[in-house]
């Protein structure tokens, strides 16, 4: 929670901006005081808008040296309009849940590695430009140029292309994308389902173990466009999406609008997201 505060407190992270380099600081500060061996992947990026961007891939590797090796992932940018609003829809909002939560988690797990070593190799990147994809009333009436994918996922797309380290390969991998808001629930995602349906079993399994199937709900939703996505298809790691959507409502009434701040994250689902996920990585062999 605490992680998640302090990143709001540097105002949205949006690509461009002094509040995104104070960011970028604070996490490779974090990352390197647990311990990990932590690289920033720098490239420019076109958004939908023709901004041009100049963005940055955060990874940190624990156990640098394992062959076997467990990929965790968040995007840290913020959507630079809060184009779901009803009242302001071009004006910046917090990103505490999606982008400030993901992050939140994976910086006390690093954390926790920092203080007992898990048996396989852990990496955990964060991805930069995923959230200034196409605003509502434009989605999927702009081409997209050759070189993309999608205009969204911009750090995804382009680690998976061009990884940190020549021939490296995930285990498999879990991507958290909003998992702090009050009443989040966490259903089995298509494109999740389609790519590592072992690793959806692994996960939900875990979290039921633990008390927490209230939160992990064992009932599929559709596929999403999220990161998992491009390093599923482009960089041939089985990645599972764990995200707050459910099926036939979607992501919630604060996405991408003004009530995305601190007053909807809730510890108890930080809790259940990172608990869940240092026992799936404690169990690793």
């Amino acid at each position: 929670y605490n992680y998640v505060a302090h990143q709001v407190s540097f105002g949205p992270r949006i690509p461009n901006t002094p509040s995104h380099n104070l960011a970028l600081e604070y996490y490779v500060q974090r990352l390197k005081k647990s311990g990990a061996s932590v690289s920033v992947q720098e490239f420019d990026a076109t958004t939908f808008d023709q901004k041009r961007l100049r963005l940055k891939n955060i990874i940190a590797s624990f156990n640098p040296g394992k062959q076997k090796r467990i990929l965790l992932a968040a995007h840290w940018d913020t959507r630079p309009f809060a184009d779901k609003d009803l009242l302001k829809k071009d004006e910046l909002f917090d990103g505490a849940d999606d982008g400030g939560s993901g992050v939140g988690v994976l910086l006390e797990i690093a954390r926790q590695l920092g203080k007992q070593l898990p048996a396989a190799g852990v990496d955990i990147i964060f991805f930069d430009g995923e959230d200034w994809g196409e605003k509502e009333n434009q989605a999927n009436r702009i081409p997209t140029p050759e070189e993309l994918n999608s205009w969204w996922c911009l750090g995804s797309q382009y680690w998976s292309k061009h990884k940190h380290k020549p021939n490296y390969s995930g285990y498999y991998g879990i991507l958290l994308d909003m998992v702090g808001a009050k009443g989040a629930r966490f259903y089995r995602e298509g494109t999740s389902l389609e790519y590592a349906p072992k690793i959806v079993e692994k996960v939900w399994n875990t979290a039921e173990q633990l008390g927490y199937s209230n939160i992990f709900i064992k009932q599929n939703e559709s596929g999403l466009t999220d990161d998992h996505l491009f390093v599923n298809q482009l960089a041939a790691i089985p990645m599972i999406d764990i995200i707050n959507s459910k099926p036939g409502v979607g992501f919630g009434e604060h996405h991408h609008t003004q009530k995305d701040n601190m007053l909807i994250i809730d510890k108890k689902v930080l809790t259940a997201v990172g608990q869940t996920l240092l026992e799936v990585i404690y169990r690793e062999e």
